[in-house]
């Protein structure tokens, strides 16, 4: 026999106790829980990309574990393919940012409402809702985080500020943002 739930007609109206006592009825994670999990990634793909451009362009080929074996990898099938020596750190951003956009886009669902002005959007307790704005507020704000990522590579031997960089950034962002909101909104039907 299968019983009926009922849910709030507003998710801002839910009680803290309700939404605990429903999510550990089904076996989900709280909405609260979900959001400081969906932040620590955040961090978490901050604080990593932070430290992939503090290191040099030496150390990135050679003394950084799995990525340095990865870039050798993609380094050997560029030159089977081109016939020649190619630059493939723009992989490495790109799969950077694709994560973090993700990561972010995720993340501000839980704090902008689902609909209304940009400026009337953000709330601070975690609501249960999907935002139109998140993708493109993950957007832009990786790609301001591309700018300061950039601008730290001029600090680091061997590295460089390169606009084109921050260009696949930002496209890499964009895309890892609105692949996470259609998933999310193909799950929620």
């Amino acid at each position: 026999m299968m019983k009926d739930k009922i849910k709030p007609q507003n998710p801002e109206d839910a009680s803290p106790a309700s939404s605990a006592q429903q999510s550990s009825q089904t076996g989900h994670l709280s909405c609260k829980t979900a959001a400081i999990i969906s932040w620590i990634v955040v961090a978490f793909m901050l604080a990593f990309i932070f430290y992939m451009s503090s290191r040099s362009g030496n150390d990135i080929d050679h003394n950084t574990g799995i990525f340095s074996a990865i870039k050798e990898w993609l380094s050997v099938q560029a030159l089977a393919l081109f016939g020649r020596e190619v630059d493939v750190s723009p992989v490495g951003h790109f799969c950077e940012y694709l994560a973090l956009g993700t990561a972010l886009a995720n993340a501000l669902r839980f704090h902008l409402k689902p609909e209304g002005a940009a400026g009337a959007l953000l709330v601070a307790r975690p609501i249960d809702a999907l935002s139109k704005w998140a993708p493109a507020i993950a957007a832009a704000l990786s790609s301001v985080y591309g700018v300061t990522d950039e601008f730290h590579q001029i600090f680091t031997p061997g590295r460089s500020c390169d606009p084109m960089d921050w260009l696949v950034d930002t496209i890499a962002a964009t895309i890892g943002a609105l692949i996470c909101y259609f998933v999310l909104k193909k799950l929620r039907k």
